[in-house]
């Protein structure tokens, strides 16, 4: 490790359909890390999967200023390099390839704070290279971060450890080819409205609400865009609770936030459900509720849970779990679980940070543990 404060290497942009998101994330991190405690490197990733030095200071990323933010590619690339893995001095190294294949050292790297969103970046995949570059990172590891990413097996995986999950179908690329009529026929059994959903996507891109199966055959259309193996989940009525979990320290229990709540605007909103746009482009679509007003006892059971689905993921670092909540349902069936994210939203006004904020973490000392917590685990098996 470096001699006088951990290298933090940021990564956001890459390859998913919420690339914008993760560039506007690292914006937030960016402006807050404490850098009286960390040395800060920032590389993008783009579109095309390209690493490069930033061409657009990240610290200005935001929504609403015209087009969505985006990494640029660049004339040089950017390489991690394997370090020292698996020994007491782990760390990689960054370095600087320009088009003449010329390469220069931007020196080592002590750490990864991996700020990207869906598939290539929060899946398992940029997990398992840097598990190969030797150098630890922020957040769950390849196994969690592909089981988390995939809401199949997401879900098999809640229903094991003995949560309640809604019903579902998934359709694969396998079993539309061979036989589309018997998938439709069993996404029919369940009641509507449904929502058909990317197995492997995030921040609500490519989701559809269907009110009438005459209208799935566009919606599985929209959702194969993004994903060929698709997810239809039924509606669940309840109010919308998310919960914060931390990975607890040298071995100690995940920690769970308070709990907060979702509200989406009906009447004459545009918005069908919580949406892209209404998660990031339309301040008047939802309300944030932080926390959320619920029974002590029911913020209790919520909070548990969400670790329970942690802990069933086998996850390191942090995550956002999403519940449903409906008071007049049978009890043992009020709460059910919807899904977990282990890379969440990471702006300040993102819930993740909210619920920890109102838990008495702040937004820089949020960041400040998850960078911690990271250089306390090994890489590898664990």
């Amino acid at each position: 490790m470096s001699a006088e404060k951990p290298r933090v290497l940021v990564l956001y942009g890459g390859q998913s359909a919420e690339h914008a998101v993760s560039c506007v994330t690292a914006a937030g991190v960016l402006n807050a890390i404490d850098t009286s405690q960390f040395e800060v490197l920032e590389v993008g990733i783009t579109a095309a999967g390209q690493w490069t030095r930033p061409a657009v200071d990240p610290r200005s990323y935001a929504f609403g200023q015209g087009e969505l933010p985006r990494v640029l590619p660049a004339e040089s690339s950017v390489q991690l390099n394997p370090g020292a893995g698996g020994s007491s001095e782990r760390s990689a190294e960054l370095v600087e390839i320009a088009p003449d294949l010329s390469v220069s050292s931007l020196g080592q790297v002590d750490v990864v704070l991996p700020l990207l969103h869906g598939p290539f970046g929060e899946d398992g995949t940029l997990q398992g290279l840097l598990e190969l570059a030797g150098v630890p990172y922020v957040g769950a590891g390849v196994l969690a971060s592909a089981v988390a990413m995939d809401k199949h097996f997401m879900k098999l995986a809640f229903a094991a450890a003995g949560l309640r999950v809604g019903p579902w179908e998934t359709i694969s690329a396998r079993q539309w080819a061979q036989d589309s009529q018997a998938a439709v026929e069993r996404i029919k059994r369940l009641r509507l409205p449904v929502f058909v959903k990317p197995a492997r996507g995030g921040s609500s891109t490519g989701i559809t609400r269907v009110e009438d199966f005459t209208q799935l055959d566009q919606a599985l259309e929209t959702a194969s865009k993004f994903d060929a193996k698709i997810v239809v989940e039924q509606g669940i009525a309840g109010r919308e609770i998310e919960c914060g979990v931390l990975g607890g320290r040298t071995g100690a229990p995940a920690r769970s936030s308070v709990c907060g709540e979702i509200v989406v605007h009906d009447g004459q909103d545009p918005h069908q459900f919580y949406d892209f746009e209404a998660k990031y482009t339309d301040d008047g679509a939802t309300d944030l509720s932080c926390p959320a007003v619920l029974r002590e006892e029911v913020s209790e059971e919520i909070r548990r849970q969400a670790v329970i689905a942690f802990d069933a993921i086998d996850g390191e670092g942090l995550s956002r779990v999403d519940f449903f909540y409906d008071a007049g349902a049978p009890a043992g069936a009020q709460i059910i679980i919807n899904e977990i994210n282990t890379m969440p939203g990471f702006t300040p006004i993102s819930m993740y940070p909210q619920m920890w904020q109102a838990a008495g973490l702040s937004y820089q000392e949020l960041i400040t543990e998850l960078i911690e917590l990271a250089l306390e685990r090994p890489t590898g098996l664990r």
